[in-house]
């Protein structure tokens, strides 16, 4: 996925972007196992961050509550349904977790095979001038990412990581009528001393949403990160910030691209 220089689970910068060719794996759109979640269920799997699928990780900090009192910043644009919010974690003035989300007019599968593609993702998403996939597994992925970010004065700030994903199964929400996917990413080697997070894919269809559609997909990302003592975040929060808004509407974009053609 892609980092900001940081996704698309995780790298970003920002040099120009074509289209790349309609190439999906079928693993992609093969069908999950579903398993209901109910609203007093504990959170699904936590990251993990050794290179064996097997080790658990913590998971990332700042759940629903968690930092409730500390500085945040919003940003959103009702264009894209796209909303943002980043905090300064407490006693760690170098780290940030950010939350964002986007609306999406395509269903829940082509969204994830978008985000999946993962060799295709540099085709896309801006400044990510490398993803190659290292290794994957049933439901597992390691990738190798390079972006590249213009920052002030004419200084550029390349970022390289390698990244390990953890795609979860179908989840039903019982009480909202609603579908879900994940995502879970940690970046195991690489330029940010903390770079972890989780890409969501949510769809409502049939009642609960408006007349003529067939469905209402909402994309998430979160990502706890902190680079390494050499680059202060303060110099790169704005730039990051933009470019994970980039991201997510690029996803967005090439998911609707997909679904049209496969509408054809």
């Amino acid at each position: 996925m892609a980092m900001p220089s940081t996704a698309s689970c995780c790298f970003v910068s920002s040099s120009p972007h074509g289209r790349r060719r309609l190439t999906h794996t079928t693993t992609a759109w093969s069908p999950a196992r579903i398993r209901l979640v109910s609203r007093s269920a504990p959170s699904r799997n936590p990251l993990r961050r050794s290179s064996s699928s097997s080790e658990p990780a913590p998971g990332v900090a700042g759940d629903e509550g968690e930092y409730v009192d500390r500085e945040v910043e919003e940003d959103r644009d009702e264009r894209y349904g796209f909303e943002m919010e980043v905090r300064k974690l407490p006693g760690k003035k170098n780290r940030r977790l950010v939350r964002a989300r986007v609306r999406v007019g395509a269903p829940l599968r082509a969204v994830w095979a978008t985000l999946t593609d993962y060799e295709g993702l540099a085709g896309f998403i801006p400044g990510l001038s490398e993803c190659r996939l290292l290794h994957q597994d049933k439901a597992f992925a390691r990738l190798y990412q390079v972006g590249e970010q213009d920052l002030a004065l004419g200084f550029k700030f390349n970022a390289k990581g390698t990244i390990d994903c953890y795609e979860g199964e179908m989840e039903l929400l019982p009480e909202s009528g609603a579908r879900r996917r994940e995502i879970d990413f940690n970046m195991v080697d690489g330029d940010f001393k903390v770079f972890q997070g989780k890409w969501s894919v949510q769809e409502v269809d049939g009642a609960g949403i408006s007349a003529g559609q067939e469905f209402q997909t909402t994309l998430s990302y979160v990502v706890e990160l902190e680079p390494k003592l050499w680059v202060p975040v303060r110099l790169l929060e704005g730039r990051i910030c933009k470019e994970i808004k980039t991201n997510l509407i690029c996803i967005r974009e090439e998911a609707e691209r997909i679904q049209r053609l496969l509408d054809e």
